[in-house]
């Protein structure tokens, strides 16, 4: 509830300060004394867009600061989605600078103009005659039905199924786009697929393949080399082998003279030890080596199809080419099991469907069974305001199409006449039948849901007499449930108020201020009865005016 609210420099207000209560609250004053004022700066808490000539003094910031009790508002997961410190009594402010510049606080935190939105929208509800439009709005008229029919955890089942419903309908959607445009590429990665499968490539493969075609191209040289080497080690008039032979026997001799020849024997007898390896080796590559024209070919064709690989797709190595067919495989194997893909798709989809059906038929038993009730009271409260033949046709009528909240077409239609013909709200009510109709719903909706704290601006307007009474009495009905202000020119509805503010206007050197006070019970009598009888009181305005408050 609104417990408190100050405002600086705002349009004809200077600075004012004022408590609020719990209970029905009233507000009176004068045509023109500053009522709007009132209602623009508490606007501005709410939300509504700053304007520069909305400053007093326009060489000073203007400030609207306004204090919640909110404890029983459920509003902590709000106020943890909106980054904001919550606090059982917050602080709500607006400043506009002389520069044109609009903040918003809330607990001193810096929030923008969205938040403050949906945060004052759980605070305060403002109503006139400029809001019953509200009534011709599906998405209100579902909100009332749904009070009474207590549809409030099936409607958030529905939503969550919803949700994962067109989560799904996208993801099939993107199946479907992908399918249309892999098929035009499909051929042609299958074919770049096959050309590098059968190229049969491996990571190291490249310098292995290099190496053969060297050897098997030039066989008969690198032979010729081997044969050559092998000759001068082993021919008997010639060969290293045979004279270092030789030169170890000669050596071998002069041991038995001296310990010193003993190292250049040994040194000379491992030297020849590494040749006769050496002598091994060649004989062995000889023999190993055998012209093979047919394995040549089939090199040097394996490392052209490699070479013209890397050349197509612009790259440097095999391993460069396997990560391409690792990908083009990738792409023509989900092209390829896209069919299923949407298939299955396709099922989980007419599963939560099935599901969301089955949410919607509930909702919609319980919306169709709570009508009969909403009509009756509906039509029970406007007989008392003035509308004895009011009568409402509502009808639900299942769809095909999933909304936000079912899967239900509404339509509520109205006559306020006998034998009227039904029509829809706006065509077939007035402003003030609006506004009657509109006191009616929120009244129901008091009794079913929480609702914000609600300002009445001049609801009754058009009404008197009777009417009014059983107007006021409503409000002070519904104020027993929550916070209520009603803005009013009528004396049967400001007498039933639990506290009475006066919204007035006093020149101070030449210069117009609207103020605000709250009247004791003298003063509310002397208020009420001006508003009966002018500003002239009469003897009988005031006993007029005991009589209504009593």
């Amino acid at each position: 509830m609104l417990t408190a609210l100050s405002i600086k420099n705002f349009a004809l207000i200077d600075h004012l300060q004022v408590d609020f209560n719990n209970g029905f609250t009233i507000i009176t004053g004068e045509t023109g004394a500053g009522k709007s004022i009132l209602l623009g700066g508490l606007s501005l808490i709410l939300g509504k867009r700053a304007d520069l000539s909305s400053l007093r003094d326009a060489s000073k910031k203007c400030i609207i600061e306004a204090t919640f009790t909110i404890t029983n508002y459920n509003l902590e997961t709000l106020f943890t989605e909106n980054d904001l410190d919550y606090e059982p009594q917050t602080i709500i402010r607006r400043e506009i600078l002389p520069s044109g510049k609009s903040r918003a606080f809330v607990n001193d935190s810096p929030v923008n103009l969205n938040s403050l939105q949906v945060l004052g929208a759980r605070l305060i509800d403002i109503h006139s005659q400029h809001e019953t439009m509200q009534l011709v709005d599906d998405a209100f008229q579902f909100q009332v039905i749904d009070a009474l029919a207590e549809t409030d955890e099936d409607i958030k089942a529905y939503q969550f199924k919803l949700t994962t419903y067109k989560t799904l309908q996208k993801e099939l959607k993107t199946l479907i786009t992908f399918q249309a445009e892999s098929i035009k590429e499909h051929d042609y990665n299958s074919f770049l697929l096959n050309e590098l499968k059968e190229a049969e490539l491996a990571n190291n493969e490249l310098s292995l393949l290099e190496e053969e075609y060297e050897t098997l191209n030039n066989i008969e040289d690198i032979k010729e080399s081997l044969s050559i080497s092998n000759k001068l080690l082993s021919e008997d008039q010639i060969g290293i082998l045979s004279n270092l032979t030789l030169i170890k026997n000669t050596i071998q001799k002069l041991v038995s003279f001296s310990p010193k020849y003993e190292a250049l024997y040994v040194q000379v007898n491992s030297n020849l030890i590494d040749l006769n390896d050496v002598f091994g080796s060649l004989e062995d590559l000889h023999d190993g080596l055998e012209a093979n024209p047919n394995r040549l070919e089939t090199v040097n064709a394996k490392l052209t199809a490699i070479n013209n690989l890397m050349q197509k797709h612009v790259v440097q190595s095999i391993p460069e080419l396997i990560t391409i067919k690792e990908s083009l495989s990738q792409k023509v194997a989900a092209t390829e099991s896209v069919d299923e893909d949407i298939i299955k798709k396709q099922e989980e989809i007419n599963l939560i469907a099935s599901k969301l059906d089955g949410l919607a038929n509930k909702i919609h038993k319980k919306r169709t069974a709570a009508i009969p009730e909403l009509k009756k009271q509906l039509e029970t409260i406007l007989s008392n305001l003035g509308m004895p033949n009011a009568q409402f046709d509502i009808n639900l009528k299942l769809s095909d199409n999933y909304f936000l909240n079912g899967k239900e077409e509404l339509s509520f239609l109205f006559s306020a006449n006998k034998g009227g013909q039904f029509k829809g709200l706006k065509k077939a009510a007035s402003g003030g039948e609006l506004s009657r109709i509109m006191l009616a719903i929120k009244s129901i909706l008091s009794t079913y849901i929480k609702l914000p704290t609600i300002m009445f601006d001049e609801i009754d307007t058009g009404v008197s007499g009777e009417v009014s009474n059983k107007m006021g009495e409503i409000m002070l009905q519904m104020s027993k449930r929550m916070q209520v202000y009603s803005i009013t020119h009528l004396p049967q509805i400001a007498a039933k108020g639990n506290s009475h503010f006066k919204v007035y206007k006093k020149d101070v050197d030449e210069v117009t201020t609207t103020n605000l006070i709250q009247l004791n019970y003298d003063e509310r009598i002397i208020e009420i009865a001006q508003m009966l009888g002018g500003i002239e009181v009469s003897n009988s305005a005031i006993a007029h005016a005991k009589q209504l408050l009593n």
